[in-house]
């Protein structure tokens, strides 16, 4: 089965969680294949990349982090599973959004959001990119139980997450929409390797046996 996992903001093909997921699913599980690939960060350009690769790959588990999960949320047809996710970051670009029309601002940002070396996500944040980001969320929460879809779906929360105190992260949101499908464990946004090993991986394994054994 195959396994998409779409990273957050400025990560890539060689993100930290999904390359702890290969090199631990290679063992416990090698029919669970994960995929991540580093998309576009304007919403629409990424939206018909992924779609793409959900053609190709036809996963049976969608897996999204951070303001990945808005991008899983948006995908319809299969279980998702979220990690820290974000659902309230494109509220906070519409209000960048208009600062970045300051001369300097789109440079500035860019500098201080810089991803790291490596295969990752370039970041620009221009005034169409970010007033983008509004309208693609309502898409992607048009799926969500509380608006009749009819999907599974289950997130990953952390109590030390510092993205919660701006609201970037909230779990109120999520329950707003998903309901109670979700647990909080002791840790970051940026999911310790112990809550991988201890939370993570053995819902990935409950998903995939529910999805082969319907």
């Amino acid at each position: 089965m195959d396994i998409l996992y779409i990273h957050g903001m400025g990560g890539g093909a060689d993100s930290r969680i999904p390359s702890i997921l290969k090199e631990r699913l290679a063992v416990l599980a090698p029919a669970l294949r994960v995929t991540v690939r580093t998309y576009d960060f304007a919403p629409d350009i990424a939206c018909g990349q992924i779609a793409a690769w959900v053609e190709e790959l036809k996963p049976g588990l969608v897996i999204g982090e951070s303001m990945g999960a808005i991008h899983a949320l948006a995908i319809s047809g299969v279980p998702h599973l979220l990690v820290s996710p974000s659902l309230n970051a494109p509220i906070f670009f519409s209000i960048l959004q208009w600062l970045v029309l300051i001369p300097g601002v789109t440079a500035l940002c860019d500098r201080i959001w810089k991803p790291k070396e490596g295969e990752r996500q370039p970041l620009h944040f221009d005034w169409r990119h970010l007033h983008a980001w509004n309208g693609f969320r309502r898409r992607a929460l048009a799926l969500s139980p509380r608006c009749g879809g009819k999907d599974s779906f289950f997130a990953f929360f952390g109590t030390r997450d510092h993205y919660r105190r701006s609201g970037i992260v909230r779990v109120r949101t999520w329950r707003k929409y998903y309901g109670d499908t979700f647990r909080i464990y002791d840790g970051t946004h940026f999911m310790e390797e112990e809550y991988i090993d201890s939370l993570l991986i053995p819902k990935i394994l409950e998903i995939a046996k529910e999805v082969t054994n319907p």
